[in-house]
């Protein structure tokens, strides 16, 4: 055997290097013969000698060099084998087939399985499958955890081609089979230390009183201090018991500040705070609600106070009564599901009013905007915007896509022939042409840019104002100049209404105008039955005396034979889900606002006894339009929310896309299931 063992590189060059030498000997040599013959024939005697004295240490030194290479080969593999069975880092060896071929003592000690267990990996970690492991692309890293320790799982192939090459004994072909080399890594530690760095963390909150003033007013002078007392002990106890750190900023607003670890308890009990505050009665007539803002998710303390900021504001803007938890771009809400308070001062709609009129004097023209699918309410405050803007001979526009057959009557009383500009209302192509930065965008009856007519006119300009009486939502038009959104307002019209009495003495509305405000509040306040207040009686009153003709109104909205069956049809096919639930289809053909219909259809199936909350579903432009309504007792809004609408407390909408009739029904079925069973609402 060791005759066919031949030594190759740089070691057989070093052993052959004497006798390479000989030659450079023997050319010498030959050299001195040319100048002297017997001093040539006594250095050829000692080339011979060396060459023979380099032969025989050759021949007898080349077994021993491959004895001690071998034995030192042998002792290096033993060392190597003998450190990785030591190794402090578990390993193991599977083949292509996830069974275990090897494993080292850290690894049988943390397993339990000892060497000659040659089972699948799978039976120790069930979510390493044999599946998993011959896929296309190994997942290099994965995390599992056995015996209440985790660890990080460290895979690599080892492929057979990389272990032998010009092997004479095995042949591998065009295989592609390979090993799969297991490393743990146990985090536990760095686990519980990152936990607890977390729980650990800072979070920043802002409580503040909804309805302070008024509940202050509804009392006797002498149980003031008592109603102000009790909601600080209700405050302070409710986050005391988190070991938070509670300050008074003002007298209806306080700043907390508390671990993360306890934002979980919080979002657990859902913010009991909101509703234990309204227990608190000594002779108050009004409920005294609050809102909370949190803020989380950012290294900054200073971030995540502005965070807090976002999310109190937020509160207020859908109504308040709730509370808003901001985890960087993730929010989420608990509680709002009563409805908003109305408040009887009109100081902020003066101040409105001013600010709006000092914009549109500054700029050069006013291009107006509602949401996708204008309805009487989106149009009427359009209007109003294009009155005040006339009124400081300011030009103003209308975008408006799509002329739906109830808005048409409308639009048709403001024509050339009735003294009103030809391109008052315009598309969105047009709208974008004359558009620039010396140009107010008024976006109305919306604050979600992805519901504008053409959200694109939101880039063109840097002056945009929002006036909508939506709740508002994480989506949201940034950084407008004004901003006055209003849930509790009944319409964006009444709110326009209430915008031009302060808006300036010389402002004169046609009869047209008038009746145009006048109908969107009467649409939208369902002919005054819901989610009217004084303030909607008082704006009424206002575009009464401004020549608006409820006749005429009546006339302009009433709706033709098609729509009036269609209505009927919604209300014969509706469904009776859990007993409380109405939900039906409307149909679109021979509909020219078939969204509409099934608005108008959802309000009347809550004239059927025991039906709490409607939902009518209208397939239209490949997308499906849910409109759902409620009295009282069902927040529509937090319902459609979770679809990815929005809107108020007893009537909102949503837009689902690439799904069925029957898909979609589906949807607000399991919807409705869950949050009875998490108690969001009940039957």
């Amino acid at each position: 055997m060791k005759k066919n063992i031949k030594l190759e590189g740089r070691l057989r060059t070093y052993l052959y290097m004497p006798l390479l030498l000989t030659s450079i000997l023997f050319i010498l040599n030959v050299i001195i013969y040319l100048t002297e013959i017997q001093l040539g024939l006594i250095f050829s005697g000692f080339v011979l000698i060396y060459l023979l004295i380099m032969l025989i240490a050759y021949t007898r030194n080349k077994p021993r060099l491959v004895n001690e290479l071998i034995n030192f080969g042998t002792q290096y593999g033993t060392v190597q084998k003998q450190l990785l069975n030591e190794f402090e880092i578990p390993y193991a060896l599977l083949d292509y087939n996830a069974k275990i071929l090897w494993v080292n003592e850290r690894f049988a000690g943390i397993t339990g399985k000892g060497k000659n267990y040659h089972k699948s990996i799978t039976t120790i970690f069930p979510t390493l499958t044999k599946e998993m492991l011959q896929r296309n692309e190994l997942i290099p890293t994965t995390r599992l955890s056995l015996n209440d320790r985790d660890y990080r799982v460290a895979m690599k192939r080892i492929y057979f081609d990389s272990l032998i090459q010009d092997s004479t004994i095995i042949s591998i072909g065009d295989s592609d089979e390979y090993l799969t080399a297991v490393y743990l890594f146990d985090e536990t530690e760095l686990n519980r230390y990152m936990k607890e760095n977390e729980e650990q963390r800072l979070v920043a909150g802002l409580v503040y009183i909804d309805n302070y003033d008024e509940a202050l007013d509804s009392i006797e002078d002498v149980k003031r201090s008592l109603l102000v007392a009790l909601i600080d002990r209700k405050v302070n106890k409710y986050f005391t018991e988190i070991d938070a750190l509670v300050r008074k900023l003002e007298k209806d607003k306080y700043f907390v500040v508390f671990k993360h670890k306890y934002l979980s308890k919080l979002r657990e009990d859902k913010f009991s705070l909101l509703e234990d505050v309204k227990t608190v009665k000594v002779g108050n007539e009004m409920t005294v609600t609050l809102s909370i803002g949190i803020g989380v998710g950012e290294e900054s303390y200073a971030r995540n106070y502005e965070y807090a900021r976002m999310s109190i504001d937020l509160a207020l803007g859908r109504g308040g009564d709730q509370a808003v938890v901001r985890n960087g771009g993730d929010v989420a809400y608990y509680g709002g599901k009563t409805q908003q308070i109305e408040r009887n001062t009109r100081v902020k709609a003066r101040v409105k009013a001013h600010a709006l009129r000092e914009i549109i004097e500054s700029k050069k023209n006013v291009v107006i905007m509602g949401h996708k699918l204008s309805d009487v309410d989106s149009l009427g405050a359009a209007m109003g915007i294009y009155c005040a803007a006339k009124v400081l001979g300011k030009k103003a526009q209308i975008v408006l896509n799509e002329i739906t057959s109830s808005l048409r009557p409308l639009v048709e009383c403001f024509s050339e022939e009735k003294g009103y500009p030809e391109d008052l209302f315009v598309t969105s192509e047009e709208a974008i042409a004359v558009t620039n930065q010396n140009t107010l965008v008024m976006v109305v009856d919306v604050n979600r840019p992805s519901y504008t007519e053409c959200p694109e006119l939101l880039k063109r300009t840097h002056t945009v104002c929002v006036f909508d009486h939506h709740r508002q939502t994480n989506e949201t038009i940034e950084n407008p100049v004004l901003s006055y959104v209003e849930p509790y307002a009944s319409s964006a019209c009444e709110m326009i209404a209430e915008v031009l009495q302060y808006f300036s003495e010389d402002i004169r509305l046609e009869p047209g105008e008038a009746d145009c405000i006048y109908a969107g509040i009467l649409i939208d306040t369902n002919n005054f039955m819901t989610k009217t207040g004084v303030r909607t009686f008082e704006a009424a009153a206002y575009l009464r005396r401004a020549g608006a003709e409820v006749t005429r109104v009546r006339k302009l909205l009433r709706n033709d034979m098609a729509a009036y069956k269609a209505r009927a049809e919604v209300v014969r096919n509706a469904e009776v889900y859990q007993g409380v639930f109405a939900i039906s289809v409307c149909p679109a053909d021979k509909l020219d606002s078939p969204t509409i219909v099934g608005a108008q259809a959802a309000d009347e199936l809550l004239n059927i006894v025991g039906i709490k909350a409607s939902f009518v579903l209208t397939e239209y432009h490949n997308s499906i339009y849910v409109s759902s309504r409620s009295i009282d007792e069902i927040n529509v809004q937090l319902i459609m929310e979770r679809l990815g609408g929005g809107g108020h407390l007893s009537e909102a909408g949503a837009q689902m896309m690439d799904c069925s009739i029957d898909q979609a029904k589906k949807r607000i079925q399991d919807m409705l299931d869950e949050m009875l069973r998490e108690g969001d609402i009940k039957k």
